[in-house]
């Protein structure tokens, strides 16, 4: 017994048995990490299940959203831009309401004259004269195109 009790606190003895205790520690300490590191997985694709989850379920209401807050824009500057128009269009309604500016108006469009007045359209005599056809029909008084409308109301297909 001697022999192994010498033999037991032997330096190789002890460091074959530190050796031992100490792979043995190792070994305990890599489950425990890995069984920590699966257990932090698990977790982790739990979370990512989670935010994936949410922003599937939050991109449709999101996307409606921006879409209805641009149509709200797009409302905006459709309605102020009618404004401008009513308010321009009550200014015209006012300006016709004035008999002198309507009767310039009248004067300049119809080409009216006062009783005792003379009335006298000036043309250019160096311009050429286009034809009918070439005029265009803001170029022409206005008798012109009713005559022409009446014209061409009174024609059949088969002339």
């Amino acid at each position: 017994m001697a022999v192994k009790d010498r033999d037991r606190f032997s330096t190789a003895a002890r460091l074959r048995v530190l050796g031992e205790q100490t792979a043995a520690r190792v070994y305990r300490s890599q489950t425990k990490r890995q069984a920590r590191r699966s257990r932090l997985t698990g977790r982790a694709a739990l979370l990512v299940l989670v935010v994936c989850s949410l922003v599937v379920a939050l991109a449709y209401p999101m996307r409606q959203y921006v879409s209805q807050r641009a149509d709200i824009a797009e409302q905006r500057r459709e309605q102020a831009a009618r404004r401008a128009a009513v308010e321009r269009l009550r200014d015209e309604k006012a300006r016709w309401q004035d008999d002198a500016y309507a009767e310039q108006r009248i004067r300049e469009r119809l080409h009216y004259v006062r009783p005792g007045e003379t009335g006298f359209i000036v043309i250019d005599p160096d311009a050429a004269k286009p034809s009918r056809a070439e005029q265009g029909s803001s170029d022409r008084p206005w008798y012109s195109n009713v005559w022409d409308g009446v014209d061409k109301a009174d024609r059949t297909d088969d002339e």
